[in-house]
């Protein structure tokens, strides 16, 4: 058991120091980007390339990792990865910037998945929900601390590019040196995003706005911060403060829906957003210290999104395909994360860089709006079907089998689910009763 634990902390730690090299890249490139005066909507193209990447390795590594083995597919994309950061230190240009983070998105993921993998062999299905839950909180602390490390170097030099690279190489150290069994190869995404909408529509549109949010969030964030006039050091303060407040009001809000409509939690937590959104952007120019606390709550709310939509779809598909619905949810949000850097870089443009909170209200508010609409026409999921709620983040298709609920696939199903499944999950509308 205790060399067990040795080999999980060693993984956990190499994730750990990737996810700080990979937070840290998105804000030096987002405060580079201001500085070299590219336009909101360059900066917004070359984070949606990151995510197009993302996207396009979930297909394209399974089968590298397939045909190389994990080992070999790992090396390459790491050597490869960890070469990328030095790249843009060397020439500042939008077309060559965005080449270069379309191949980090691929890479990564591409590692995640290796590093994952790994880690759900490794797991005893008796300790797979607390390591799932260690994980998704290495990832939230470790973006966080990625945050502050934009202060090693202020100069606009090359320091913090090496240091991205730096984080990345020192992370391969643990992880590579690791015992572990060959796991299985994950497949890519089969689940047709008509099958996807059938069964969870709240859900589809939960994935593609916490996509539209979080990919504008981390690639703009940084520019909307130094845009209202925030140093170096209250620009890392804000981004780690929204990140980290995604991590404390996950749990709360998560655990409160699992007692009560979840479609009603979200629209409290849309509508919610809204207000902290419209508020952040009032008080950006007048109030900086007010900044911080509402970054908390603006966090809390937009990540809570996306795991209040995956705990909706659980409750209302068959529990024995909860994985391959997730991986197809997981998807929802990388085409979301894709398309949302561009769009806000549009509306910073236009409007200016305070704006970026103006477009995220309006995300939330289109999501509120829907499931509102969803909840008068189709009538609650009953307390017997509904699952427990799981803290969620980003990562690949291989950590879905880490979720906790995932166990049900290997037990015969039980209760309603597989009825709601049949009847085409939540899409089979019906008169809401009187009392909603």
């Amino acid at each position: 058991m205790r060399f067990l634990l040795w080999r999980l902390s060693s993984l956990l730690g190499g994730v750990a120091m990737l996810i700080v090299g990979v937070g840290l890249l998105f804000s030096v490139l987002g405060l580079r980007a201001g500085e070299a005066d590219f336009s909101g909507v360059a900066l917004g193209l070359i984070t949606s390339a990151y995510f197009v990447g993302f996207v396009a390795g979930t297909y394209l590594c399974p089968k590298i990792i397939r045909k190389v083995g994990h080992i070999r597919a790992f090396a390459a994309m790491a050597s490869l990865a960890s070469t990328m950061p030095i790249l843009h230190a060397l020439w500042m240009d939008p077309w060559f910037w965005g080449a270069l983070r379309f191949i980090t998105g691929t890479c990564l993921v591409g590692l995640y998945i290796v590093v994952e993998s790994w880690l759900n062999t490794l797991a005893p299905n008796e300790h797979r929900g607390r390591l799932f839950s260690v994980y998704m909180a290495v990832n939230f602390v470790a973006l966080a601390l990625g945050q502050w490390l934009i202060l090693v170097d202020s100069s606009g030099g090359f320091v913090p590019f090496a240091l991205v690279s730096v984080m990345f190489s020192f992370a391969l150290l643990p992880i590579t040196m690791t015992p572990v069994d060959q796991p299985q190869p994950v497949d890519a995404p089969r689940l047709s995003m008509r099958t996807l909408y059938k069964a969870s529509p709240v859900g589809v549109a939960a994935a593609m706005a916490s996509g539209l949010i979080s990919g504008a969030f981390y690639g703009m964030g940084a520019l909307f911060a130094q845009g209202v006039g925030l140093q170096d050091q209250s620009v890392a303060a804000f981004l780690a403060a929204a990140i980290l407040g995604g991590a404390l009001f996950q749990w709360p809000v998560g655990h409160y829906s699992d007692r009560h409509d979840r479609r009603w939690v979200l629209f409290f937590v849309c509508a919610m957003g809204v207000v902290v959104c419209l508020a952040v952007q009032a008080l950006a120019r007048v109030s900086v210290a007010s900044l911080f606390p509402l970054a908390v709550v603006f966090g809390g709310m937009i990540f809570a999104v996306y795991g209040l939509g995956v705990a909706h779809t659980n409750d209302v598909v068959d529990s024995t395909r909860l994985v391959e619905f997730t991986g197809g949810l997981l998807l929802v949000h990388g085409t979301g994360a894709a398309l949302g850097p561009t769009v806000a870089g549009v509306v910073m443009d236009y409007f200016g860089p305070s704006t970026l909170m103006f477009y995220f209200a309006v995300v939330l508010a289109g999501m509120a709006a829907y499931a509102l609409k969803r909840i008068t026409t189709v009538a609650p999921v009953p307390e017997e079907a509904k699952g427990d709620f799981v803290v969620m983040g980003a990562g690949s298709q291989a950590v879905l089998h880490m979720d906790p609920r995932s166990l049900a696939e290997e037990l015969p199903s039980e209760g309603p689910e597989p009825e709601l499944a049949a009847m085409g999950g939540e899409e089979a509308e019906r008169p809401a009763p009187q009392h909603e």
